[in-house]
């Protein structure tokens, strides 16, 4: 068992019967479907921002305000957290998806670059260019449990679905190296040469691509049974971000050098389309449906939406300044507001009673909005909240973690139209 499996279930072993039988509740009345929401989150490092796309209809629905310079993002797999790297002030900002807000700073190591969210949800990954580490987040307190020494300048990360193993590409040495997460110490280095930057894995594990800036545009497939190089693929000029297929045949590249796309059959390791898009395209990330494709044009200020099934721009969306990376989640508020109280209660903040008291309300308004009785929904949402100021007063919610709870909960009523 590893370390990052080790934790997650000690999580959840923390937690009451009744917390978990109300998780289930929510699984069984199937809220997921009835509310769950996709949504992009875009870093826009030239104005210390993260822009919220609504990939229904290609609109900004929020920006939020985080640290300086935002560089990557990534998105917890149940969707209620966004992790943002600020390069300029050494941090992480975590985002609660369900409110759109800044819940927590993490200082992490120096200049902090590339980011990556275990399976399980339990930990991030952080690539810190500045002192040539990565930290290890722990999620459910949001403080750094282990700091890794690397190789020169590493800057991006990726996590194999299995969760055993992080790779990071270190640009100085030519290399990539292999964290093994039981026990957070490099495992292996492979070679690549030039100067690798964004890697993604293939759903099923077996392999890594990892685009290279260094002369002739090449993408490097390491197989991750041998960690060697197994192919190169040449590409446009400066591959800089790569993102796979949900369903493994096709790798998606940016080239920043040429503002085009490459796409390349992992079947055969060719490409077999080239797109253009804005001007310096960075950061990519492909929908979860897998349908489209979306890249951070750091030139042009905005995003380019490609369709997967044509493989043309079907859109440009204006973001912030300087947009570096997109990722992409899906979030149900009501999961992520019952999230939330197991995690108060775990850290010793809410007693088992008054986790339970909270758990209770929300359990009951998924049960009325499961029967279409929003007006019951709303009154309990309601109750909830009352309960949390009731605990921000007597002493035991600090402010920001009661207002947290309570934007979530008012949200879930704007849209319910409480």
């Amino acid at each position: 068992m590893t370390k990052s499996t080790r934790k997650f279930s000690k999580s959840v072993l923390g937690t009451t019967i009744r917390a978990v039988a109300i998780l289930l509740v929510l699984v069984g009345f199937e809220a997921s479907a009835t509310f769950a929401q996709t949504r992009g989150y875009v870093t826009n490092n030239g104005d210390r921002s993260v822009s919220v796309i609504d990939p229904a209809n290609n609109t900004v629905v929020a920006t939020v305000p985080v640290g300086s310079f935002p560089v990557d993002v990534a998105v917890t797999p149940n969707g209620a957290f966004a992790y943002v790297t600020n390069g300029g002030d050494s941090t992480v900002s975590v985002i609660a998806t369900s409110t759109n807000t800044v819940v927590a700073t993490v200082l992490v190591g120096a200049g902090p670059f590339g980011i990556a969210i275990t399976p399980n949800g339990a930990f991030a990954y952080v690539a810190n260019t500045g002192d040539d580490t990565v930290s290890v987040i722990d999620t459910a307190t949001n403080t750094v449990t282990a700091t890794i020494p690397m190789g020169a300048l590493p800057l991006f990360i990726a996590i194999t679905p299995n969760g055993a193993f992080a790779y990071v590409t270190n640009a100085f040495f030519g290399t990539v190296m292999v964290i093994d997460t039981a026990t957070n110490t490099v495992a292996a280095t492979v070679p690549v040469g030039g100067n690798p930057q964004a890697l993604a894995i293939t759903p099923n594990g077996a392999f890594v691509y990892v685009g290279n800036i260094s002369g002739p545009g090449t993408v490097f497939v390491i197989s991750t049974a041998t960690n060697t190089v197994v192919a190169t693929v040449p590409v446009g000029s400066s591959p800089v971000g790569i993102t796979v297929t949900p369903n493994g045949a096709f790798a998606y590249v940016t080239n920043a050098g040429d503002s085009t796309v490459s796409v390349i059959a992992t079947s055969t390791n060719t490409v077999v389309a080239t797109v253009p898009v804005g001007a310096g395209p960075f950061g990519i990330a492909i929908t979860p449906n897998g349908a489209f494709t979306y890249t951070a044009n750091i030139a042009g200020n905005n995003l380019s939406v490609i369709s997967t099934a044509t493989n043309t721009v079907v859109a440009t969306i204006p973001v912030g300044l300087n947009p570096r990376s997109i990722a992409f989640g899906v979030s149900d508020p009501l999961q992520s507001l019952l999230g939330q109280i197991p995690k108060l209660i775990d850290a010793g903040t809410l007693t088992q009673n008054q986790g339970d008291a909270l758990l209770n309300k929300i359990a009951h308004a998924i049960g009325s909005l499961h029967n279409v009785q929003t007006n019951a929904a709303c009154g309990q949402l309601g109750s909830f909240i009352n309960q949390v100021n009731a605990f921000l007063n007597s002493g035991p919610l600090t402010t920001s973690q009661g207002q947290a709870l309570i934007n979530a909960a008012n949200a879930i009523k704007t849209t319910n139209g409480c």
